[in-house]
Formats: structure tokens, sequence, C-alpha cells
């Protein structure tokens, strides 16, 4: 599905894109019930470079001065981080961090984030981009990881084949949509191009209760010690917390 196809399929003609730079765009819509959001994206798999990151960003930032606590969609297809000498001189990962930053903050002021990711996006490039959103949505066509097997089998200095044979029980190991919801990471999977409108117009009614990863990979039997070690550590921090208080 291409981005056209994917506005198309999502707003109808209620989509308006007001920027162009490359791969980067930026514009509005309105969803089939009425509510106006924001959209910024990157398009045709290119790798975000610190050029891209900056875009991105400064679109983002524009949105979240906004006052209407409007949403913002961002569309993701991008292969991974630019891997050029240039890129990595300049220091890519301070700009993919505070690409990152930009969504949370713009989150943090009352903006609904949601990520659609409709093609690639690894590494660094997916953290900053569909993983930094409240909620992440995969559509067809979409192809997410953190890390390929043989870069882990790299890291880890494990044999691949090890590794290979762990992606198969252990969703953390493995690439692509279903075990990345089973993590958590996905919030949802949707397929259907004709349903598109009304379960995007669901999602946008839904109270946000926070970030739940760690808790829907537990229910979902891809991770199942997150939730239980934040809550221990959560609960360890309150009652520091009251002795301090206490003393005091």
């Amino acid at each position: 599905m291409t981005r056209d196809e994917l506005l198309q399929a999502l707003f109808s003609d209620r989509a308006i894109l007001t920027e162009c730079r490359g791969a980067v765009f930026s514009g509005h819509a309105r969803t089939e019930k009425g509510v106006e959001l924001g959209l910024i994206g990157i398009d045709g798999g290119v790798p975000v470079s610190i050029d891209i990151a900056c875009d991105l960003a400064r679109y983002v930032l524009a949105f979240a001065q906004r006052e209407d606590r409007a949403p913002l969609v961002i569309l993701v297809d991008t292969s991974a981080q630019s891997m050029t000498r240039r890129d990595e001189l300049l220091g890519l990962n301070e700009y993919l961090a505070h690409l990152a930053k930009t969504i949370l903050v713009t989150s943090g002021k009352g903006h609904r984030t949601i990520g659609i990711l409709y093609g690639k996006a690894a590494a660094g490039a997916f953290i900053a981009t569909a993983l930094a959103t409240d909620w992440l949505i995969t559509v067809p066509g979409a192809e997410p990881s953190v890390m390929d097997l043989p870069s882990i089998a790299r890291v880890t200095k494990l044999p691949l084949e090890r590794l290979e044979e762990l992606s198969r029980t252990t969703p953390i190991f493995a690439p692509g949509v279903e075990a990345l919801a089973a993590t958590g990471a996905v919030t949802e999977t949707w397929t259907r191009p004709s349903e598109y409108p009304g379960q995007l117009d669901a999602l946008l009614e839904r109270e946000f209760p926070g970030d739940r990863r760690d808790q829907l990979g537990k229910e979902r039997g891809g991770r199942t010690k997150a939730a239980d070690i934040t809550r221990s550590v959560m609960a360890l921090v309150q009652e520091k917390e009251n002795d301090r208080l206490a003393a005091s």
C-alpha cells in the first residue's frame, strides 16, 4: 500500500498534504466522524538521515504548540536510520533521540499520537518514529524490526542458529508484525482498508491510559516479566519516598 492509497483508505478526500520535502510530508485531515487531526510522515522506505530527522522534528514541534489538543497521525515507511559517514560523524543518534522526544512532548501536551506503519521500519528509525507514538497501528505491507537476527548475533556473539531457534518461541528475538504485537509494541493490526476509517475513529474515542506496552506484552504472552518488574520497581520507589517524607 502506497502513502496515497493509505490516505485515501483512511480519509477518502478529507486529507490535504500542505508540505512535502523529499520523503517527508505534513498536512491535516478529518476523520469520518469529523475529528480534525494533523498528519506527518516519511515515505518510500527512505532511511532517516539527520536532515530528515530535523524536518520531522520541526513539524512535530510546530504541531505541539497547538492548543486544541488535536491528534497527530504519523505515517511511517523508512528502511532504517541512514548509515552514511556524514550522518554518523554528525551524531545521528542524538537527532533520532531528539525526534523521539518531540513526539513524547507532543503527547504530554495532550495530543494523542498514532503511528501507522505501512512499510518498512527498522532499528533507530523505527524507535524514533513509530515506537515513540502512543498507539502503533500496522497495516498490510508493514515490516517492523528493532534489529535483525544477524545483527543481534554480531552484537551478542551468540550463534545465529541459536537466535533463530529462540525466535521461534520468544517474540523479543523475532522481527515482524506478529512478534512485535506479542511484545505489546504494536497496539492493533488493521487488515481491511474499508474498515480503517471506523477503526481510527474508535481508537481516538478511547481513553489513553499511558504507556501499557509492558502490560500488553504480558497479556499477549510475548513479554511476560516487564510489567511485574515495573510494578516492583515503582513500589520500591514509593516506599523509599514514603520513608524520606516520614524522616523529614
